[in-house]
C-alpha cells in the first residue's frame, strides 16, 4: 500500500544535471534571490546597504523586478500595499542596523493591517552574532530582538544550506492567516561567500487554512436565526479573506443591518438597504449596535476606532469571528470563533435559517438620517464637497491610499469605497507618511488602474523623496496633498484640549514647484476645481501631484459625550 506521505517527487534529468553542475560564481545572495523566485515572487522592494550588497548583486542575475525606494520605511509601506493588493508575500530587502530599524514603523502597520511582507535583512558577520560588542559597522546587540514584538515570526539563516528553508518557512508564516510581516536575517559573510549548493528550484509552500470549529458555528447559526434584532460589524478580515459576497448573502438571509469598520471599507455595498455604511464614530450608530440582541462581528477586534473609542457597550449576545487569536474576545465577552472570515461565513451560510424583517431597511435609513442631520448641523459643507469631488474623480476600481490626515478621517466614515480592497489607510498603526509610498507599491502590483494617494502637508514631508521613485519607474500615482500649513488634526486636538496649539505649524515648501523639480507634473487646485484637476491627473500616465491649499475640520466626536 502506498500512502501520500510516501510519495517522493523525483527530479527530471534536466534538474539533476543543473543540481550536479550549478553555475559558478554564485553566493549566498543568489540563494536568497533564487529562493524568492522559486516561491513565486516576481517583484521585490528595498534599499541596498553595505552588508546586503551580495543580495542586490544577485538581483542582477535574476528575473525579479526591483523597485528601489529612497527610505527604508517607505519601502516597507510599498511592500505592504503590494501584499494587500496581490495577496502575495511582498519581499522587502534591507540592510543591517539603521536601515533595518528605519523600517519598523512600516512593519508595525503591516502587522496591524495583516499585510504579508517578507522582510529579508543582512546581519553583521557570523562571528559578531551572539550579543558581544565587536565594533562591526551597524552592529546591534540583538537585531532580531528589535523586531520580535512587531512581526509575526523571526527567522535566522547562519549557513548557505539554511537560507532556502528559512525563507520558505517565513513565506509560509506571512501567508498563514492572519497574514502579516515576517523577518529573516542572514550574516554578511554568509551572503558574500561563494556556494556550491544547487540552484534553488523547489519552493512550494502550503499555508494552513483556519476553518471554524463546527460546534461553534452551529451555536452561532442558531443564535442568529432566532435573533429579533441581529446586526453585523464587518472588519478588515472580510476584505482580506475575499469574503464580501458571502457577507452579503448572510446579511440578506438574516435581514441584518451591516456596518463596516474603517479597515473593512467596501466589504458591504454602500447603498444597500441594509448598509449602515461606516459611521462608527457616531453615537447614533453606536446606540443601534448596542441595541442588537445578537451582534455578529466578522474580522474585527472591535478596537479603539471600531468601537467609538471604547464607548461601545453591547447589551446583547456577541459572536466574534476573528483569525487573530490575540484579538478574540480581547475587548468584549463573546462566542469567540477563531477562524478565517471566508470559511466561517461559508459555514454559517450552510446552517443558518432565513429571517424576515421588513422593517430592517427602515431602521437603517432612520439611523443614517440621524447621522446626516448631526453632520449637517456643524457647517461642514467644504469638507463634504471636497470628499465628494475626490469620489467623483476617482474611477470605480482605482485603489486609494490615505495618510493620517483630516480628509482621511472623513473618508473613514463618509467615503464610498465602491469595492472591497480598493481603499487603504494607515489606521492600523496610525503612523504618518503611509499614503504615497504605499500607492507606489499598489501601482507596481497592478498597473491597469491609476492609483490615488491622499496626504496632508505634514504627512507628505515624510515621503516626498519618493517622487524620485515614482518618476524613475513611471508609476501612475496621483498624489493629492491637502496643504493646511501644519499638522491639522493635532492643531484641532490641542486647541480643543488645551485652548491653543503648540508645535503644529509647519512652514512648508511649494509642493507644486517641488514636484516639478523631480520631473513630476504638479498643479495647484481649489475646492471648486478639484474634481476636474484630479480627474485629469488620474487619467494621465505616470506620476502627478495635485495640491489643495485648504484648512479642513473634522466633525464633532461623540465618544466624549
Amino acid at each position: 500500500m502506498t500512502h501520500d506521505h510516501d510519495l517522493v517527487l523525483r527530479p527530471t534529468a534536466a534538474q539533476t544535471e543543473a543540481a550536479l553542475n550549478p553555475p559558478p560564481g554564485r553566493t549566498g545572495g543568489d540563494l536568497v534571490v533564487e529562493s524568492l523566485a522559486a516561491l513565486g515572487a516576481t517583484t521585490v522592494f528595498g534599499l541596498p546597504g553595505q552588508h546586503a550588497l551580495a543580495v542586490f548583486d544577485a538581483l542582477r542575475r535574476s528575473d525579479l523586478r526591483y523597485i528601489g525606494l529612497r527610505v527604508e520605511n517607505n519601502a516597507g509601506f510599498a511592500a505592504d500595499a503590494y501584499g494587500r493588493i496581490t495577496g502575495e508575500a511582498a519581499p522587502l530587502l534591507l540592510s543591517t542596523g539603521p536601515g533595518a530599524l528605519t523600517s519598523l514603523a512600516a512593519l508595525q502597520e503591516a502587522r496591524a493591517a495583516s499585510a504579508p511582507v517578507l522582510a529579508i535583512c543582512s546581519q553583521v558577520p557570523t562571528a559578531g552574532l551572539g550579543g558581544g560588542r565587536h565594533g562591526h559597522l551597524h552592529e546591534l546587540p540583538d537585531q532580531a530582538a528589535s523586531f520580535r514584538g512587531v512581526v509575526k515570526s523571526v527567522h535566522t539563516a547562519r549557513t548557505h544550506s539554511q537560507i532556502p528553508s528559512a525563507i520558505a518557512e517565513a513565506w509560509t508564516s506571512a501567508l498563514t492567516v492572519p497574514h502579516g510581516p515576517v523577518w529573516v536575517e542572514i550574516p554578511q559573510d554568509v551572503l558574500l561567500a561563494e556556494t556550491s549548493i544547487p540552484v534553488v528550484s523547489g519552493g512550494d509552500t502550503f499555508p494552513e487554512e483556519l476553518p471554524p470549529r463546527p460546534e461553534l458555528t452551529a451555536v452561532a447559526a442558531d443564535l442568529l436565526t432566532r435573533a429579533e434584532r441581529p446586526a453585523i460589524v464587518a472588519g478588515g478580515g472580510v476584505v482580506r479573506a475575499d469574503a464580501a459576497k458571502k457577507l452579503r448573502q448572510l446579511a440578506e438571509r438574516l435581514q441584518a443591518p451591516v456596518v463596516t469598520t474603517y479597515g473593512g471599507k467596501g466589504a458591504f455595498p454602500w447603498t444597500h438597504p441594509l448598509s449602515l455604511q461606516s459611521w462608527l464614530e457616531d453615537r447614533h450608530t453606536t446606540d443601534f449596535l448596542e441595541d442588537a440582541d445578537v451582534l455578529l462581528v466578522v474580522g474585527s477586534g472591535l478596537g479603539e476606532l471600531s468601537s467609538n473609542y471604547h464607548t461601545f457597550a453591547p447589551r446583547g449576545r456577541v459572536i466574534q469571528i476573528e483569525a487573530d487569536l490575540g484579538k478574540l474576545e480581547s475587548n468584549h465577552p463573546a462566542l469567540g470563533i477563531h477562524a478565517d472570515a471566508r470559511l466561517a461565513l461559508q459555514a454559517l451560510l450552510e446552517t443558518v435559517g432565513e429571517r424576515t424583517d421588513p422593517a430592517a431597511p427602515e431602521r437603517v435609513s432612520g439611523v443614517l438620517d440621524k447621522v446626516r442631520a448631526r453632520i449637517a448641523a456643524q457647517d461642514l459643507t467644504l469638507e463634504q464637497d471636497v470628499l465628494a469631488a475626490v469620489r467623483k474623480a476617482l474611477p470605480t476600481r482605482a485603489p486609494s491610499f490615505w495618510d493620517m490626515t483630516i480628509l482621511a478621517y472623513w473618508a473613514w466614515s463618509a467615503f464610498d469605497a465602491k469595492a472591497p480592497g480598493t481603499m487603504h489607510s494607515a489606521q492600523g498603526a496610525g503612523g504618518l507618511g503611509y499614503a504615497f509610498p504605499a500607492a507606489l507599491g499598489a501601482a507596481a502590483a497592478d498597473p491597469t488602474h491609476p492609483v490615488l494617494a491622499v496626504s496632508g502637508d505634514g504627512g507628505a514631508l515624510y515621503s516626498v523623496a519618493e517622487l524620485a521613485t515614482a518618476r524613475q519607474y513611471g508609476l501612475s500615482v496621483t498624489w493629492l496633498i491637502v496643504d493646511d500649513g501644519g499638522y491639522g488634526i493635532l492643531r484641532e486636538y490641542m486647541t480643543d484640549f488645551f485652548g491653543q496649539p503648540t508645535a503644529t505649524d509647519l512652514p512648508g515648501p511649494d509642493f507644486v514647484a517641488l514636484a516639478e523639480s523631480f520631473g513630476v507634473p504638479g498643479v495647484r487646485t481649489s475646492p471648486e476645481t478639484l474634481e476636474t484637476d484630479l480627474a485629469k491627473a488620474l487619467a494621465a500616465p505616470g506620476p502627478s501631484v495635485v495640491v489643495l491649499p485648504a484648512v479642513l475640520r473634522t466633525f464633532a466626536p461623540t465618544h466624549t459625550e
